[in-house]
Formats: C-alpha cells, structure tokens, sequence
C-alpha cells in the first residue's frame, strides 16, 4: 500500500512537471509567433528560436523536479527530457501523419531534450 502511494505520488509529479513543461512551451511558442508576425523572421532564426525553446524548457523542468526529488537529480532531470520528446514525437507523428518530416532531427532533438533536463537536474 505504501509503495503504491509512493509510486502514484511520483507519476503525478512526473505529470505536474510535464504540464509546466509544456505550458512554457506554449507561452514561448506564441511569443516566437508574435515576434515572426511582427518583425519578419527568417526560417533559420525560427528553427533556431524552436531549438531553443526546446533546451530552456526541458532545462527548467528537470531543474524543476531535481529541486523536488533530492536524491539521484540528473535521472529526474534526464527522464523529464526524455518524456518531454516522447510526447514531442508523438504530437508530431499525429500532426504529420508520419516519419517523412519527423525523422531528419530526431536522434539530435532527443539529446538535446534528455540532455538539458539531465543538465537542470544537476544544477539544482
């Protein structure tokens, strides 16, 4: 019974953490769409700002749940970043109706996920 309490408080921490995640997400998505409204911006600094967008809130979410967790920071943070891009992938997959799009910058968005929540996890 104690362990199932544990393990339930855990997901819904786990989910807590990724509803802020992709609220952040939201927000900055929709400045980066005001911004291309208003001044113009280049497909390159688009892909660019999405990139960054993707580090700064994978980094606030593990740093977010390494605050919370206590113990073993940088696997809290790195599995925050690595459901964030699961959930990213799959919303795309459902969008695009396939690989095609999808497939060219998966392996790099994943490092770049796991590896900025793993690295907000340590820093907290």
């Amino acid at each position: 019974m104690v362990k199932k309490d544990i393990c339930l408080g855990k997901v819904i921490f786990i989910t807590k953490c990724m509803l802020a995640a992709y609220i952040m997400t939201a927000g900055l998505l929709l400045l980066l769409a005001f911004m291309l409204y208003r001044f113009g911006l280049s497909e390159k600094v688009v892909s660019l700002c999405i990139i960054g967008i993707y580090i700064a809130v994978t980094f606030a979410a593990g740093l977010i749940a390494g605050k919370r967790a206590g113990k073993r920071k940088f696997l809290w943070g790195l599995s925050v970043g690595a459901i964030y891009y699961a959930i990213l992938v799959v919303v795309s997959l459902i969008v695009n109706r396939g690989l095609q799009d999808v497939a060219g910058n998966m392996i790099t968005v994943f490092f770049l996920c796991a590896g900025s929540g793993m690295l907000g996890g340590m820093v907290s």
